[in-house]
């Protein structure tokens, strides 16, 4: 009865029943995982944010495939503040970022058709792919001490059947930014095979510093067909408010007839509301208060980490230059499902196993750096009183 591709083994695993257990039995759970910013109290700007939504022209409907020009031209100004030109009939808007996904699988690949994306990289990929009817052909980003893509793996693992390169920027959960050098790489080989460019920078602007040799963004970039992606999920911290974009750039001969399709693709859902569109040009030009204030918070319990790590011990912080998710290397004496389940049944530590990222080895765990302070340094001093015990 149902269709092969939604043939998911919906068993919840050992650590959310676990953690459902001990929610349902009122223990204390330190969330090393949440990065709902809505429920770490970085919610800002409400009464603006809802004056903005109270508009009498949202009573109206004028569906724009594409998006309203008023909303199109805050996403085109959001670029021209990092640097990079993108002319507004040059951005889709979609619902989320995920949905900006699906058009462009749906845009470039038949099914069966691949795409290479990295390895570690976010769980949602293997469903997003899933569900559109394309496979995933991994591509490593290897660690000496930063991370970097390994562009010769990549280049071997683009079979006749490639129609697009995914490319996370900063990459979650690594946080490594792409450099210019790899971006002008990706470029060469996208341009020499005929692929695309999809470029996910949700976490583009929370850098933890200065990155040397970062691209702060692909937007713009000419030598190829690319499209970035991005939304007010992390840009404005409002995941709930559901709005997303395409930009996209490359060779003219490219993108107006990827375009003409992703408007007829865009058209068939109309599924971006009016309220949150009109709302778009007031929400980011306020957008740098509530990143100062998500900033501020990633980089205090980035400091609490490494401050108590510098004291000694097994556990090593992996380098890491931006985002909302650091990784601990812990000693491999068991298998990353047996260290969360004791972290959470013996101390109440709730972190995510790096198998769910695709961490090719054992001995890794993501945690988010978005809980409060507090919580973070409690669930951090227990984690860590808890690594040396094999």
């Amino acid at each position: 009865m149902f269709a092969s591709r939604t043939g998911w083994d919906l068993t919840p695993t050992r650590l959310a029943a676990a953690l459902a257990a001990r929610r349902e039995a009122g223990l204390q759970v330190y969330d090393l995982t949440e990065s709902n910013p809505t429920r770490c109290g970085l919610l800002g700007g409400a009464e603006q944010l809802l004056g903005a939504l109270a508009h009498t022209a949202n009573l109206w409907y004028e569906p724009a495939p594409l998006g309203l020009e008023s909303a199109r031209a805050a996403v085109a100004r959001y670029y021209a503040d990092k640097g990079a030109a993108v002319p507004l009939d040059r951005i889709c808007l979609t619902a989320s970022t995920s949905e900006g996904y699906a058009f462009l699988f749906r845009l470039l690949a038949d099914p069966g058709d691949e795409v290479l994306v990295p390895r570690p990289s976010y769980p949602l990929l293997d469903f997003l792919t899933g569900v559109n009817d394309v496979q995933l052909v991994p591509y490593p980003l290897v660690y000496d001490g930063a991370w970097r893509m390994d562009l010769d793996t990549l280049r071997q693992a683009a079979g006749p059947r490639v129609r697009a390169i995914v490319a996370v920027n900063p990459n979650n959960p690594t946080g490594s930014f792409v450099r210019a050098e790899e971006r002008d790489a990706l470029v060469d080989f996208s341009r020499e095979r005929g692929l695309a460019l999809i470029v996910d920078e949700v976490f583009g602007d929370y850098p933890f510093k200065g990155v040397d040799g970062a691209a702060p963004t692909l937007a713009g970039t000419a030598g190829a067909l690319t499209f970035v992606l991005n939304g007010l999920s992390k840009v404005a911290a409002l995941p709930q408010m559901k709005l997303a974009w395409i930009a996209a750039s490359g060779p003219e001969d490219l993108v107006r007839p990827a375009l003409d399709r992703l408007e007829v693709i865009a058209d068939t859902y109309l599924s971006v509301g009016t309220p949150i569109q009109r709302a778009l040009p007031p929400i980011l030009a306020a957008r740098s208060d509530i990143q100062q204030k998500v900033l501020a918070r990633l980089r205090a319990n980035w400091k609490t980490l490494t401050d108590r790590l510098a004291r000694g011990g097994p556990v090593e912080a992996l380098h890491t230059e931006g985002g909302w998710y650091a990784i601990l290397r812990l000693p491999a004496v068991q298998d990353d499902e047996a260290w969360a389940l004791r972290l959470l049944d013996e101390d109440g530590v709730h972190v995510h196993p790096g198998y769910l990222f695709d961490f090719p080895d054992p001995g890794h765990m993501v945690v988010s750096l978005l809980p409060s302070e507090e919580i973070f340094a409690e669930g951090v001093a227990r984690l860590l009183a808890r690594a040396p015990v094999a």
